[in-house]
Parts: structure tokens; C-alpha cells; sequence
């Protein structure tokens, strides 16, 4: 698989390209700036990107628009956005744009290097991986209709859908059957209003939902 790194920081730059390498990556180019990123995608095509939401100049959000750019000029690139803090406006953001292959992680979680490679997978074959942080922020500040139809349970089941979980992730997580978590992810589904549809479809507009409280 090949990445793209965009990190300011030459030292968790550095790391990156090492854990990566050694895991079996390619990574094609390692920036320090939102304007090297896109030029790296643009002349590599890599499988992801790894983008700092905060980077030069003005290190606001200069990463994360730059992922944007990104996401619209090439579509089939997953990115997944590393912040110091919880920003999830990032994540919907991000999301708005498309249904899958991006994901959002805190910093500190990258030091778990088991976790990072798994959402750096996920997010490379179409999937999503957010950090469970932003998901209790989300759930902390978001209360809106339809969402305030969910039951806690199926609020928690959703939680992990939202960071990538697969209906056996979330069913080791909270100690239940498979069966008993395809019920809930089913309610979910008729409580959000959300259409039959083929594949996981359902599951990213659940998540999509989850992140924007839209109806």
C-alpha cells in the first residue's frame, strides 16, 4: 500500500515513515505542509494519506482543507486526519464529501501502533475509523432529532460504528451476540429513517447522521 504523509513535525514525520516502512508500507513522499500534500497526490496517486489537521502557515485548519481539495480532485484516496485535540467538526466536515475512506485520530493514539495501522487499513479499503474520543464528543454535544429516538444501547452501538467497528468488533465490545447487534444496527436503521440499501451503504449514512444530526 502506498501513503503520503503531511506532518509538520520532522520527528512523528519521521516516526510515521519508520512504523510504516517497517509494517510493510510504501510511503511514497513525507511532507511538512498543506501544498506539498497535494502535489505529492497528485504525481504519487497513493492508496492514503496521512494529513496533520494543523500545519503551516497558519497552522488552523490548513490540513484539513488541503484533505478536502484532495478528496474532490481525487476521490479514491482515503486520508486519515491526525489532530492534537478533539476538533469533530473536522470529521463531519471530511465526511460531507464522501461516504467512506476517511478517518480521524488523536495524536496520542498513533503511539499504539497496533491501533493506528487498523484504522490506517480500514480507511484504505472504503471504510471509517474515528477515534473514540470525537465519538463521546459527538455524543456529549449532539442531541438532535432523530438521534434522540435511539435507545442508549443503540446509541452505543452506533458509537462504534462511527469508529469503524464491524458488527463482531461491536459485538466483543460490549459483550453480546452478533445476532443481538444486527437487531440494534437494524433499529438504527428504521429509527434514522434510512432506506434499504446494498452493502454498507446504510451503515456510513447511520454514521453520516450520527455526525451531523441531520435528518
Amino acid at each position: 500500500m502506498r501513503v503520503v504523509i503531511a506532518e509538520d513535525s520532522v520527528l512523528l514525520r519521521a516516526g510515521l515513515t519508520k512504523v510504516l516502512e517497517t509494517s510493510g508500507f510504501e510511503v511514497a513522499a513525507a511532507v511538512g505542509e498543506a501544498e506539498g500534500l497535494l502535489a505529492a497526490v497528485r504525481e504519487h496517486r497513493p492508496d492514503a494519506a496521512i494529513v496533520d489537521v494543523r500545519m503551516p502557515p497558519g497552522f488552523t485548519d490548513e490540513g484539513v482543507r488541503a484533505a478536502l481539495v484532495m478528496r474532490r480532485e481525487s476521490p479514491e484516496v482515503a486520508v486519515l486526519l491526525l489532530s492534537q485535540y478533539v476538533e469533530e467538526r473536522y470529521a463531519a466536515d471530511l465526511l460531507s464529501i464522501s461516504a467512506g475512506g476517511v478517518g480521524y485520530l488523536l495524536k496520542d493514539r498513533v503511539a499504539d501502533v497496533a491501533v493506528f495501522l487498523d484504522a490506517l487499513r480500514r480507511v484504505a479499503s472504503g471504510g471509517t475509523a474515528l477515534d473514540p474520543e470525537v465519538v463521546s464528543q459527538l455524543l456529549l454535544r449532539r442531541h438532535r432529532d432523530p438521534l434522540d429516538r435511539l435507545t442508549p444501547r443503540e446509541k452505543e452501538v452506533l458509537a462504534l460504528m462511527a469508529e469503524g467497528r464491524s458488527n463482531a468488533g461491536i459485538a466483543a465490545a460490549l459483550v453480546v451476540s452478533e445476532s443481538a447487534v444486527a437487531k440494534h444496527i437494524n433499529n438504527i436503521f428504521a429509527k434514522l429513517d434510512l432506506p434499504h440499501a446494498e452493502g454498507d451503504h446504510r451503515r456510513v449514512l447511520a454514521v453520516l447522521r450520527f455526525l451531523d444530526g441531520e435528518t
